[in-house]
């Protein structure tokens, strides 16, 4: 029984990797994606900036994000392994207040980020039509923020860069489509996002 056994299981793994070696997608070298993503680490950042801001005489409202939108290029040396990068944008903008100074709205606030992320991709199932990986990127963010104010106002206006360390961990990720082009979604942490929806094209 216990023979039996070991030779079943041994046949089923050699059909599985059989499987995995005729599949033309995964024989395919170069692969590029585009992302979108919900909660990425500089939404999560402006979150709690928001709420230290709040407590001195500044008020800010009518938030809204752009992004992160992200283009990405793996290379794969192996069909389970894929390096390259990760290039993404995102935009946030909301309106200004300053408490008690003055009448209406007093400027705008528009923050952008650009980032750059060496990355490695580990796809550990792959299959004709399916597949799971998961994907570590680390790398750094360029954070512009601008203070536009009303030019009623008589303050001046406020720009500043910066650079800061960022990353992407997915844990899982989930992909399906055809011998080229699947779409894709990811769970993780990071600048892409909680959140990862998007599409891949192999080639």
């Amino acid at each position: 029984m216990m023979k039996k056994t070991i030779v079943l299981a041994l046949a089923m793994m050699m059909t599985c990797g059989a499987m995995q070696a005729q599949d033309g997608y995964y024989d395919k070298k170069h692969e590029v994606g585009i992302t979108y993503g919900f909660g990425s680490t500089s939404q999560i950042v402006d979150v709690f900036e928001d709420a230290i801001i709040s407590m001195v005489d500044v008020r800010l409202s009518d938030e809204s994000w752009v992004g992160p939108i992200t283009a990405e290029y793996y290379y794969h040396p192996k069909n389970w392994l894929g390096v390259g990068g990760i290039l993404g944008y995102g935009r946030m903008s909301q309106d200004v207040y300053l408490n008690g100074k003055h009448n209406g709205k007093d400027g705008d606030l528009k923050n952008s980020y650009l980032t750059l992320m060496p990355a490695v991709k580990f796809d550990y199932v792959r299959t004709k039509h399916f597949g799971m990986y998961s994907k570590l990127a680390f790398g750094a963010t360029l954070r512009t923020e601008k203070v536009d104010y009303n030019d009623d106002k008589d303050l001046k206006d406020f720009n500043e860069s910066e650079f800061h360390i960022n990353w992407q961990v997915s844990l899982l990720g989930l992909e399906a489509g055809g011998q080229t082009l699947r779409g894709f979604m990811e769970l993780g942490m990071g600048e892409q996002g909680i959140y990862v929806l998007g599409v891949k094209y192999r080639f």
